[in-house]
């Protein structure tokens, strides 16, 4: 597998860093996603933690963005409160997304060594839901 890499949208970066800082408080909310719609919209969530297995962020910001209009993301990112970072998604968050949006980018590393990677290089080998739904016939 050869991983691509490709330029880094720090203006999305800043954007979840914003809400991680803003908007995540106490243990419910401790991480924020940020992603860029093809229209070029950004939209940012934080996750619901809850003792049942609440949503990541990236998972409640697929969410947002659908309730936006935003059907279409290009590249995603999720940081940490209390300044931690860019934090790469789950597996539970990886497989989901490679179903959502297969071509989608997604922001991982840290400080100076941040890079845009294709989420199907992040879930190598992976299962595709919609290549094993049967057609309507």
């Amino acid at each position: 597998m050869t991983t691509q890499t490709h330029p880094v949208d720090q203006e999305l970066v800043e954007a979840a860093a914003h809400v991680a800082r803003t908007r995540c408080r106490g243990d419910n909310h401790t991480m924020a996603a940020a992603a860029r719609a093809r229209d070029g919209r950004i939209v940012t969530a934080v996750n619901a933690y809850h003792f049942t297995g609440g949503p990541c962020a990236e998972l409640v910001l697929i969410g947002a963005a659908a309730a936006q209009g935003a059907y279409e993301l290009d590249t995603i990112v999720a940081v940490g409160d209390r300044d931690r970072g860019v934090v790469p998604p789950c597996g539970r968050c990886r497989q989901a997304l490679l179903d959502y949006f297969p071509a989608l980018g997604v922001i991982v590393g840290n400080g100076d060594r941040l890079r845009t990677v294709q989420i199907a290089d992040l879930l190598p080998e992976s299962y595709v839901w919609a290549d094993h739904q049967l057609e309507a016939g």
